[in-house]
């Protein structure tokens, strides 16, 4: 017999329904599966076909960044194209630094999302802001998403509760409350971080506070910057299954530094899991004190991994297991069944899921963001050439990311961080500090690698 695995799946508490396009959110509706374009919304004729294969590929809402006022035109004609060819996929704008931006582009789309760290400098003129974002926001039946950023909080947060899940869960109550305020309830919320522990207890902290309220926001979770490959999928699973188990989130975005297309089938994996239409392939599973021996017959390594990741993520976040063996079998691309044990990939898969819940480090911890229209250089290309070149290192935490929105915050744990500024141009960061500003991003890789090797 095939078992989910002897750990309760918990059933999503009941929450609001937000209304987004005709996709609803919350309230026991399915959980719904996005992404996010990663083309120049400026480039209409790219963003449309993007698009397009979000929407084939089984994406149900789909993001795309507004840097400023003058991309308001070309959302409105990637809607009008989409609209032409029969794709009614709800539109999320994307928006830092410009509230005007908000304001101009909310009655084309069918959902704004916000960063209050970094909505208006001034505090004061951010609430005036947000609260003519609602007004047109209800005149129009556009959706809210409160996207906080653990990488992005902003000073007037940060210096009451510090960079801290608190902090980001107060951020995001305060916002709920100017929205509550304005009898506008058609929200969700989100909570964003690359270390799956912060993310984790923030989502928790601010379920709690809604729980003490009586009133629960639709949630939009995921771990930003996972990374990509193995890596990455390990990582947003540990973090979201353990919030989806505990029935915290109700959409869900696989923030992967590769194709967006690339984030969907693990998007879907979670939404059918925890959606109860599918379970692990894990047979069966014994304990002897605190370590797991889980055994396996998975129809492929895909699977393999992602059960795994969704398995123990939680128990391993939480420190109610500290060891884990997996055996058994996998179907490989041949259609052979593969010994887990035998092939090396179940102490592999150790090692990741060990390293994704921040228990154990057996190589350099990348964060690395999946970038956006925002991003102005080969993202990929670089982070690939990063992990080629660092990966001998441990007890080291890499950094690399599109553009200065998450930049230098999300990399605040970072050893070394490379962002990218606009114009080819990276700034490499030391910690904090940037030590090295405006490098051509052809030689960005050869300097930061230097500079490693130097420090070594």
């Amino acid at each position: 017999m095939r078992l989910i695995n002897r750990f309760i799946i918990q059933r999503r508490m009941r929450t609001l329904t937000a209304k987004v396009g005709n996709v609803l959110i919350g309230a026991g509706n399915p959980i719904v599966v996005q992404t996010m374009c990663n083309t120049h919304t400026s480039d209409v004729d790219a963003t449309v076909a993007q698009c397009v294969r979000l929407y084939e590929a089984g994406s149900e809402m789909i993001r795309i960044t507004v840097p400023g006022p003058a991309d308001v035109e070309c959302v409105k004609s990637i809607k009008s194209r989409l609209k032409e060819l029969g794709i009614n996929v709800p539109i999320v704008a994307d928006i830092h630094f410009s509230s005007q931006t908000a304001i101009m582009v909310a009655p084309f789309v069918e959902k704004v999302r916000i960063n209050p760290g970094n909505f208006h400098r001034d505090h004061n003129e951010a609430r005036k802001q947000f609260a003519r974002l609602i007004e047109v926001c209800r005149e129009n039946g556009t959706a809210i998403r409160i996207g906080v950023n653990h990488g992005s909080l902003g000073d007037y947060i940060t210096n009451l509760y510090g960079n801290t899940p608190e902090a980001m869960a107060k951020a995001a109550l305060e916002w709920l409350k100017m929205c509550e305020d304005a009898d506008f309830h058609n929200v969700v919320v989100s909570l964003k971080s690359s270390n799956t522990i912060v993310m984790v207890e923030a989502y928790r902290k601010l379920m709690a506070a809604m729980k003490e309220k009586g009133v629960i926001y639709p949630l939009h979770v995921g771990v930003t910057e996972a990374g990509n490959g193995d890596s990455g999928r390990i990582k947003s699973c540990v973090g979201i299954s353990t919030l989806l188990s505990e029935g915290i989130g109700d959409t869900v975005r696989v923030s992967l530094t590769e194709d967006p297309e690339d984030e969907l089938p693990a998007a879907r994996y979670l939404a059918a899991r925890y959606g109860h239409k599918i379970v692990s392939s894990m047979t069966s599973i014994s304990l002897q004190g605190r370590k797991a021996v889980a055994v396996y017959d998975a129809p492929s390594r895909e699977t393999l991994l992602l059960d795994v990741a969704c398995d123990f993520g939680k128990r391993l976040l939480d420190k109610t297991l500290d060891e884990l063996e997996l055996t058994g079998t996998y179907v490989d691309d041949s259609g052979d069944k593969i010994s887990i044990q035998e092939s090396g990939l179940g102490a592999y898969l150790v090692d990741e899921l060990m390293q994704a819940a921040r228990r154990r480090f057996y190589k350099p911890e990348y964060v690395a963001c999946p970038g956006c229209g925002r991003t102005m250089y080969d993202l990929q290309k670089a982070f690939e050439e990063v992990k080629a070149r660092t990966s001998h290192l441990k007890n080291t935490v890499i950094a690399v990311m599109g553009c200065i929105v998450n930049g230098p915050g999300e990399m605040a744990d970072a050893d070394w961080g490379y962002v990218g500024e606009g114009n080819h141009k990276v700034t490499i960061y030391k910690g904090k500090t940037p030590v090295l500003k405006h490098i051509q991003d052809t030689e960005a890789v050869d300097r930061l690698v230097e500079l490693i090797e130097k420090d070594q």
